[in-house]
């Protein structure tokens, strides 16, 4: 009877033991970190386990050995900072790749330093062949020595050192162009001076032309279309040359999920092949092309497509382009422009077509996420979003509609954000590289009361989601975190920052860029913090953002990034 006794005790300790090790396996632990979990309940960590991709454990270096087993793989942190995995809030997956491609601008301080790398270009390209660049903005030139005109300089030098190849350089915004003579030769942009020819007008765009009616070589908003019809299309290889440069470049800087603000059917297409084959690392949420109208019909036949590939690829939202940049005096404003007299922007689309994508939208359960920079933009979107939401009451109790910028807004106009339940995406990094030359063209009581307004937002009731818009800016996750809490240039100007009192602080910051960036898009409960039951994606640092001195944020290195519980890069 002892012996049977003694069995029994023996075999309910040993079901147990396995059991509980069975129960508490792990495939990944990650402990003796300092954790900023972005999860109100339990705001800081030491250790996670990870199981299948998904976070099974978030606790105490302690508490995280019944997990571990000989299977698991164990990475101590020693000490680092992690956080949940970054979130891209809003920027341009293929065109971050593609840029690696082309001549890149970005950095130049003159006409003369962008003139030079064009000509180091066209001599490694055999004539005929069309030269695209991006990154330029004359209002960050040191000087402009060329002939100017409306703020920008004209083509003659650009065209004097490739007159054989046309040339095309996209504006840092991304909302203007400029090109040289073979460039307008080709697309039969006229000059004035030949007789009995017509100036072509653009609707939503514009042709800069000097004070003999000549065009510059500027071309602004829907105006690029006139040459950009001309350049080659970008085809599949080149697409999946740049999808493979855009997830290196990602993940080098910790960012796990990309919310691509506007994406083609044969842009899909490539991401697919490349998904399939395993390639896409990281987790792409994209918004239509709204103006590709057979695209659209043919979303709004088959509905949202969430989570393809173990959560790899989403597409719910549709992108509608409402005005123009600051840098390009594109964006529609409601008073004219400080610098430039009786000039208030473009609408670059007509508001009737804003109101019927948001209509339709919420009867196929799409998104809509709407570029608005200037005041007027911002507050004819919301008008639009308003007539439909108010219109289709049920359909509207979460539809997370979207302003991506929000950059410049009207006083009147913040609070119609929370009431409206639309989620502003912004990117702080543009107060950084835009506000110093920004007042120039709203002025100073425009600037202080409703530009990059950050805090008056959440003060509202709104969540605001954060971004870079790569690669009108680099990607840099550290970069845009010092802009969100210092509100100062890179090189650290002014003292005290632009504004100060709409900074973010270091736990919004993060949360903008994590929880809420992840809410914006209908993910908040599958990432943005690290919480038991979300997809295993984490981005290590080797400083504390949280606590490291303003002055040294910008030294701060990704040292690890995860996805599903994988580690995909890791800094020598």
């Amino acid at each position: 009877m002892k012996n049977k006794l003694l069995l029994s005790a023996l075999s309910i300790l040993l079901f147990q033991c396995t059991g509980e090790k069975e129960q508490f396996q792990a495939d990944l632990v990650f402990r003796n970190g300092n954790m900023y979990t972005v999860d109100d309940d339990r705001p800081k960590a030491e250790a996670v386990a990870i199981d299948k991709g998904r976070i099974v454990f978030v606790g105490s270096n302690v508490e995280v050995e019944k997990w571990i087993s000989e299977r698991t793989i164990i990475i101590d942190l020693e000490g680092k900072t992690m956080t949940p995995g970054l979130i891209e809030g809003h920027g341009h997956f293929l065109s971050m790749g593609r840029a690696k491609l082309e001549v890149d601008l970005n950095g130049t301080e003159s006409y003369e330093e962008l003139v030079s790398r064009v000509k180091t270009a066209v001599e490694a390209t055999t004539p005929g062949t069309w030269i695209v660049g991006r990154g330029w903005h004359q209002s960050k030139w040191d000087s402009i020595t060329a002939p100017v005109f409306n703020g920008f300089p004209t083509h003659q030098q650009l065209s004097e050192i490739s007159p054989d190849n046309p040339v095309f350089l996209s504006h840092a915004s991304g909302h203007g162009a400029f090109v040289n003579a073979k460039a307008m030769e080709i697309a039969g942009v006229n000059q004035l001076a030949k007789e009995g020819m017509a100036i072509q007008t653009v609707d939503g765009g514009e042709v800069i032309r000097d004070e003999n009616g000549n065009p510059t070589g500027i071309f602004n908003e829907n105006a690029m279309g006139l040459i950009m019809e001309h350049i080659p299309k970008s085809d599949e290889q080149k697409d999946i040359r740049a999808l493979k440069l855009a997830v290196v470049e990602c993940l080098k800087n910790g960012i796990t999920s990309f919310q691509d603000a506007g994406i083609i059917g044969s842009e899909i297409a490539s991401v697919r092949k490349f998904m399939k084959k395993g390639n896409l690392k990281v987790r792409l949420w994209a918004m239509l092309w709204s103006q590709d109208s057979t695209l659209i019909k043919e979303w709004y036949a088959k509905g949202p497509e969430i989570g393809t590939g173990d959560n790899h690829l989403t597409i719910r939202a549709i992108k509608i382009m409402a005005d123009g940049a600051l840098g390009s005096r594109g964006a529609w404003l409601l008073e004219s422009y400080t610098d430039r007299e009786n000039h208030f922007g473009v609408a670059t689309v007509p508001m009737s077509f804003v109101y019927d994508i948001s209509k339709e939208a919420l009867k196929y359960g799409f998104q809509v996420c709407t570029h608005a920079i200037g005041d007027r933009a911002n507050r004819e979107i919301l008008d639009m979003y308003e007539k439909a939401l108010v219109e289709n009451p049920e359909a509207a109790k979460d539809s997370r509609f979207r302003i991506e910028h929000a950059q410049h807004l009207s006083l009147e106009d913040i609070p119609r954000f929370a009431s409206l339940g639309v989620i502003p995406a912004m990117q702080a990094i543009h107060l950084s590289s835009d506000r110093p030359w920004a007042i120039d063209r709203l002025g100073a009581q425009r600037i202080e009361e409703g530009a990059y307004v950050w805090q008056k937002l959440l003060q509202s009731g709104v969540k605001v989601v954060n971004g870079t818009d790569v690669p009108v800016e680099p990607i840099n996750p550290m970069a845009n975190f010092y802009a969100s809490v210092t509100r100062k240039t890179l090189e650290g100007t002014p003292e005290g920052g632009y504004e100060p009192s709409q900074k973010f602080t270091r736990p919004q910051a993060l949360k903008s860029m994590t929880l809420d960036a992840a809410y914006g898009a209908f993910e908040e409960n599958i990432k943005g913090s690290i919480t038991v039951g979300k997809l295993a994606d984490f981005t290590v640092y080797s400083q504390d953002l949280m606590l490291v001195a303003e002055e040294k944020i910008l030294d701060t290195k990704v040292e690890m990034t995860v996805v599903a519980g994988e580690v995909l890069y890791e800094r020598e």
